[in-house]
C-alpha cells in the first residue's frame, strides 16, 4: 500500500483523540483546531467527541487502519474510535481519515488496557473490535497481552447490553487462549467461531495483517460475542 504523506496537523485535528499534553506538535496557526485533548482518568463523553449520539465502535490496535477506515466509510451512521498505542501510526491512520473526510473516526495514541480501564463508561459502545493482537510469545512477556481476565471484563462492562465483541486471531494457541477466556466469562454469550481460510474477498473489512494472512493461504481463528 502506497504510504499517504502526512498532513499538517491543523488538517489531522478533527481525527486526533490526544489523551496527553503534546504542546509542541499542537499547531501554531491563528484560529487552528486543535485535536481533542482527553485527560487520563476521566469518562469519555462520546456525544461531545464526535458531535452527536450515534452508536460508537471501538477498535483496539488499528495499525495502519485498513479495518477503521474501510468499516468507517461504509458505515456514516456509526462513530469509531481506533486505538493504537503507536503515536506515528496514529497520525498515518489519521492521515488517511482525514483525505476521506471521514468526520465519524477518531483515532488516538494510548494503551487500550488503561484507556478502557480509566475513561470508558459502562454500557456506552456497540461494539469493541480486538483484531490479531500480539501474542508476546516469550513467557516472561505474557505479562504484555493485551487478553487478560481483567480487559476481558472492561470489555464486557463497556459494552452497551446487546452489544458485541469481536475477535480474531491467526496465532492457534492464542486462539484457544481468547475463547476459553471470554466463554469463562457469565455476561458473554459467543455467537459464533471457528477458522477462515482462503483469498479475502475484495469489500471485506479487513485489517492488514489478516489481508496478507489470507492472502498466503494462513488460517484466521475469528469469533463473535454478545453481552447478555
Amino acid at each position: 500500500m502506497r504510504r499517504p504523506k502526512r498532513l499538517p496537523m491543523e488538517e489531522l485535528a478533527p481525527y486526533l483523540l490526544d489523551t496527553a499534553s503534546r504542546e509542541r506538535e499542537r499547531p501554531e496557526v491563528e484560529g487552528a483546531q486543535l485535536p481533542v485533548a482527553h485527560a487520563p482518568g476521566v469518562p469519555i463523553d462520546w456525544t461531545q467527541l464526535f458531535g452527536n449520539n450515534r452508536p460508537v465502535e471501538v477498535e483496539v490496535g488499528s495499525g495502519k487502519g485498513a479495518f477503521l477506515v474501510a468499516t468507517a466509510e461504509a458505515n456514516p451512521d456509526v462513530n469509531y474510535l481506533g486505538i493504537e498505542i503507536d503515536r506515528a501510526l496514529q497520525l498515518y491512520v489519521a492521515t488517511r481519515l482525514a483525505k476521506r473526510g471521514l468526520r465519524n473516526a477518531r483515532v488516538a495514541s494510548t494503551d487500550a488496557r488503561r484507556f478502557f480501564r480509566e475513561c470508558v463508561p459502562a454500557a456506552s459502545v456497540a461494539a469493541v473490535h480486538v483484531y490479531f493482537p500480539d501474542p508476546w510469545w516469550k513467557t516472561r512477556h505474557h505479562k504484555r497481552r493485551v487478553w487478560t481476565a481483567e480487559f476481558a471484563a472492561d470489555c464486557v462492562r463497556i459494552l452497551v447490553p446487546g452489544g458485541r465483541l469481536h475477535v480474531a486471531t491467526d496465532v492457534a494457541e492464542y486462539g484457544q487462549i481468547i475463547g476459553e477466556l471470554l466463554n469463562a466469562h457469565p455476561r458473554l454469550k459467543q455467537l459464533r467461531a471457528g477458522e477462515q481460510s482462503g483469498p479475502p474477498g475484495p469489500d471485506e473489512a479487513l485489517t492488514n495483517f489478516e489481508r496478507k494472512a489470507r492472502q498466503r493461504g494462513g488460517a484466521v481463528y475469528r469469533a463473535e460475542y454478545e453481552r447478555r
